[in-house]
Formats: structure tokens, C-alpha cells, sequence
């Protein structure tokens, strides 16, 4: 853009993977910003400092619906899944015709990653709904520490880290992420990011973040609680995943050893940092091997207005 040029610019912020206001992660979403410089949209991602904010362009393709630039407040990322889903109910919501009280639109969205296909549907009484097919598929990536060290990263003991036949590793679906298998739901609890400790055991692995898992659940429908904490990028501790969850369903098809045919998880995170949140996890294994993984949740609209650039 020209810096000197004043321009005012629509934004709405969103809570996702949440069906309630004040849950789930929040999102920002800035529209029109087709004439704003990277530096200016990193400059707005740092005073709005939600874990991200998403700044909706013009589609280079006719058959899409918009290009996005996802930042969090230090550096922009090429896909995550919390904007995936905001951004698409956002532009469902604004753009996509009703039927008989109902509406359900497939949104495409150009991201650094490449073209992702978003699924959205409106039913009365009900918040709004999304999920999309993962561009890319799980794979496992990078190597980590021992697990003493890892424990001591996370501020737990040893004996702390692992269960059944889960232990820590590296898995890579557009991001990079240490999955760390944790013993309890106290346990988790205790979880933090533990100074040089962290350090470490963490920064030199080249992640972008650790997220930590367990089978114990708050709710009953859900098959894993978990953590995330990505201070490399910004985000102290985030309420809820979706790219990493992504990465979650590689390690379930390894360690779990699903049989063919489609598998459905619910993810709740965000419980310590009083933002629940849900995150429904869809896998399609065929012939043994994982070939889908689609990520679900609903969102809700918080608030809109004008920020001035």
C-alpha cells in the first residue's frame, strides 16, 4: 500500500471451536486488505495480539472465494486451522444464500499452503459449523530429545511423559510439532513452558510448537485433552489447534493402529486457560494407510468495527 494513504477497514473477531461466546480460540479477520504491505498487516496482528489474524484479499481464481495472509503477533504462517474455520463461516455467513431458514456453502480459500476446500452449514438453533480436508497429510518429521529432557522442558517428571505405546515425536502436516503423550489429566495440568529447560529440550528442533496430549478427558465424548504451547511464534499457550490436530491424527494411526474405514475423535483444549474448546478429528484409513484427515468445529461471531490503517 502507500503508507500515507488513511483507509478504514472492516474487521470482525470470532471465537472458534467454541458454540458459545468467550470460548474457544479467538480470531480476527480483517477484510479488504488487498492494498495493505506485510509489514502493515503484521503491525495490525500485533495490536489486535490475538494467536492469529486473518486478512482476507481478492481470489487470484474465479472458481475461489478468497486469498488469506494468516499472521500471529511475531510472523505469518502459511495455514492454521482455527482461521480455516472462522474465516470460512465469516464469508459463508456474509455472502452465501439462505434456503428455507438454512444454508450451506463451500468456501475455497487460497493460503500459503495451497487451495483449501471448506464446508460450511447454518441450521437454525444451532451456531455455525465447519471443517475442511487437510491440505496436506501428516508425516513424521524431526527427532527429539530424550524423554528426561523433555519432561524437564514441560516442568513434569519422567514418569509423566508416555502412555501405552505413545511416546513423544515429531509429526509435520504445513507445521511442525512435538506431540508429547502425557500420563494424567493432573499431570497436564502442570504443564508449562520451564525456562532454559524448554529450550533445551524444544528451540532447537525447529517446531512450532509442543502439544501436549492425554487420554484422560474433562468430558466423556472426548477422546483427548491437550495443550499447545508455541512461545517461538508468539503464542504462550493457545485454546485450540486445529493444524496440530492434524498431526494428532498421524500419530493415532500409528500408535493406535485404527482398521480401515472412517474414525471420528473429539479434541478438547483451552479447559486450563478457561476458553473450552472442541475440535471434531475425522481420519480415512484405506489399505492400512491414513489418506484423510479432515478437521471440524463451530464458531461464533463476537464483535465487528472498524480499525483505521
Amino acid at each position: 500500500m502507500v503508507e500515507d494513504t488513511f483507509m478504514a477497514l472492516k474487521y470482525y473477531t470470532l471465537d472458534v471451536f467454541t458454540d458459545r461466546r468467550f470460548g474457544g480460540n479467538p480470531l480476527a479477520v480483517v477484510l479488504g486488505g488487498d492494498a495493505l504491505s506485510g509489514e502493515t498487516m503484521q503491525a495490525i496482528a500485533r495490536e489486535f495480539n490475538l494467536s492469529e489474524t486473518v486478512f482476507v484479499l481478492g481470489s487470484t481464481r474465479p472458481a475461489h472465494s478468497a486469498k488469506m495472509r494468516i499472521f500471529t503477533p511475531r510472523s505469518e504462517i502459511p495455514f492454521a486451522g482455527h482461521p480455516t474455520i472462522g474465516t470460512a463461516t465469516l464469508l459463508a455467513e456474509l455472502n452465501a444464500p439462505v434456503h428455507n431458514g438454512e444454508k450451506d456453502a463451500l468456501i475455497m480459500l487460497e493460503q500459503g499452503i495451497g487451495t483449501v476446500r471448506v464446508g460450511a452449514r447454518f441450521r437454525a438453533g444451532a451456531p455455525p459449523f465447519a471443517e475442511f480436508d487437510a491440505p496436506k497429510l501428516p508425516a513424521e518429521a524431526g527427532v527429539l530429545p530424550p524423554d528426561d529432557v523433555i519432561a524437564a522442558g514441560l516442568g513434569l517428571i519422567p514418569s509423566e511423559v508416555g502412555f501405552e505405546n505413545h511416546h513423544p515425536i515429531c509429526y509435520a502436516a504445513g507445521h511442525t510439532f512435538a506431540f508429547v503423550p502425557v500420563t494424567t489429566l493432573e499431570a497436564i495440568g502442570r504443564a508449562r513452558v520451564n525456562g532454559s529447560h524448554w529450550e533445551k529440550a524444544f528451540d532447537e528442533q525447529g517446531i512450532t510448537g509442543v502439544y501436549v496430549y492425554t487420554r484422560q478427558c474433562v468430558h466423556t465424548g472426548s477422546s483427548f485433552h491437550v495443550r499447545m504451547f508455541a512461545p517461538q511464534v508468539g503464542i504462550a499457550e493457545d485454546p485450540a489447534t486445529g493444524s496440530a490436530a492434524v498431526g494428532l491424527a498421524g500419530l493415532v494411526h500409528q500408535f493406535d493402529g485404527l482398521p480401515d474405514g472412517t474414525h471420528k475423535r473429539v479434541v478438547e483444549q483451552g479447559y486450563e486457560m478457561g476458553r473450552p474448546s472442541q475440535i471434531v478429528l475425522t481420519l480415512v484409513v484405506a489399505a492400512g494407510k491414513l489418506t484423510m484427515v479432515r478437521i471440524g468445529g463451530s464458531s461464533v461471531r463476537v464483535s465487528e468495527g472498524m480499525i483505521e490503517v
